[in-house]
């Protein structure tokens, strides 16, 4: 299968300046000179038509680019075609290379052959796919060094200790009449321990960067969650008016917080109704607070605590939530000392205490952790489960080595970790791991 030549229009589908329909394998070129004429050179861009072969008719005005093995994305030949970037020419021009030899790309086809033809490893090759989607800079920061091998090195670096570790105790069992030179494994062992657990401590603000923080703004009527909407967007996306019960349906808006992309979710205030249009809404709100990883809970500062406000307390008790208590700019009637998170005073109306209310957002999800330039982190939920049960496997290596149990024991849990680590960079990754991950990736990708 992976020895065809592929070939997927690699830019998105729509009206553009510019398109590019790219083909790959040892086909790539001949195909590509069926259709374009002209003398193509390695690495050089050259200017003509796509014309189609049967009829002659110029199909539209190019410039090709061929690339050849080994030193191409995919490590085989690839050729470009830059063409109007309309459907109907991409469309055309796809089409002619498909009659031509060429089998249309799977999802992520391209990048699954650099994959399996060791250009890149799994993990960046799941970064290229972060950098295609970053939504904020700095996930693109993250993704970008996630595919230079940032979150590869650490991983690799460890595999070796511990094939070093497997080799050695591997001929002590084997060969246990001869003299196999003693070594110290429990150093070596802590020390893979130890960079697991660096990557793990840090892998749940990784993957909030990379995924964002499906953010609920809950709280009863009229006590301005909308209102904070639009302050945190800077514009006026949600209608606010006095009127409680003014927003009947949830809204949602992506916002970039010192680099983390918060999806907030703007709800309707939940109160016992009998009208059919504010049920529906109360049970949206409610879909939408169970779905949250994350509460902004909007209290009226200037109000005691009400008991809708007390209801929503207790639907709220499994989440991690940042009490936003608003309209700090009248005078307060009660302090909500007894409510078990973080306060941020603010006004929706003043834009007062906004900045800090920002700053305990990010705080919150972060659970405070500093994430400098230089961190590597790991963004991916799959890679940090195989990276939990890596460190597991060593933890119960380490307790066979502390309780001197045969060499087995301990071979068994290296093993077991190498393949979990195997699963993150791809050593030992298998066919329907593959299929999963590249079945995320558009066409042409």
């Amino acid at each position: 299968m992976y020895q065809d030549t592929i070939a997927a229009i690699s830019t998105p589908i729509g009206e553009g300046g510019i398109g590019i329909v790219r083909l790959s394998g040892t086909e790539a070129r001949p195909i590509a000179q069926r259709l374009f004429p002209k003398p193509l050179a390695d690495r050089r861009l050259v200017y003509g038509h796509i014309t189609d072969p049967e009829n002659g008719e110029v199909v539209d005005e190019v410039l090709v680019a061929y690339m050849e093995a080994p030193h191409t994305y995919t490590r085989e030949d690839i050729v470009e075609i830059d063409c109007h970037g309309g459907p109907l020419p991409l469309q055309r021009i796809l089409e002619l290379t498909l009659r031509y030899g060429a089998r249309l790309a799977n999802p992520g086809e391209f990048t699954l052959r650099a994959f399996l033809n060791g250009r890149i490893d799994l993990a960046q090759a799941e970064s290229v796919l972060d950098v295609v989607q970053a939504k904020t800079q700095a996930s693109l920061r993250l993704a970008v060094q996630g595919l230079a091998g940032k979150l590869s090195e650490p991983i690799k670096e460890v595999r070796g200790d511990l094939m070093e570790i497997l080799a050695y105790l591997t001929a002590r069992i084997d060969f246990p009449e001869d003299e196999v030179e003693e070594q110290d494994i429990s150093e070596p062992l802590q020390k893979a321990q130890l960079t697991l657990q660096d990557l793990i401590a840090n892998a749940d603000a990784g993957i909030v960067y990379r995924q964002g923080v499906r953010t609920a703004i809950v709280g009863r009527p009229n006590v301005g969650k909308s209102s904070l909407l639009n302050r945190l967007l800077r514009q006026s996306r949600a209608i606010v008016t006095t009127t409680p019960g003014t927003t009947r349906d949830t809204l949602e808006e992506v916002v970039n917080l010192k680099g983390v992309p918060f999806l907030l979710i703007d709800t309707a205030g939940i109160i016992d109704s009998r009208d059919e249009v504010e049920v529906l809404a109360v049970e949206r709100s409610r879909k939408a607070i169970e779905q949250a990883d994350f509460v902004l809970f909007v209290l009226d500062s200037s109000e005691p605590l009400t008991d809708s406000d007390k209801q929503l307390i207790d639907l709220l008790a499994e989440k991690t939530v940042l009490v936003a208590a608003n309209k700090c700019d009248l005078p307060p009637q009660a302090e909500n000392n007894e409510l078990p998170w973080p306060q941020v005073w603010t006004s929706a109306l003043t834009g007062e205490g906004l900045t800090d209310l920002e700053n305990g957002m990010v705080n919150s999800v972060l659970g405070g952790r500093v994430i400098t330039s230089d961190t590597s982190l790991v963004t991916n939920p799959r890679h940090k489960e195989a990276l939990l049960r890596a460190k597991e496997h060593l933890d119960q290596a380490q307790t066979a080595i502390a309780e001197s149990l045969p060499d087995d024991f301990v071979t068994i849990d290296l093993t077991a970790a190498l393949n979990a680590l195997g699963e993150i960079t791809g050593e030992t990754v298998t066919e329907e791991l593959l299929e999963t991950i590249f079945s995320q990736f558009c066409i042409g990708k």
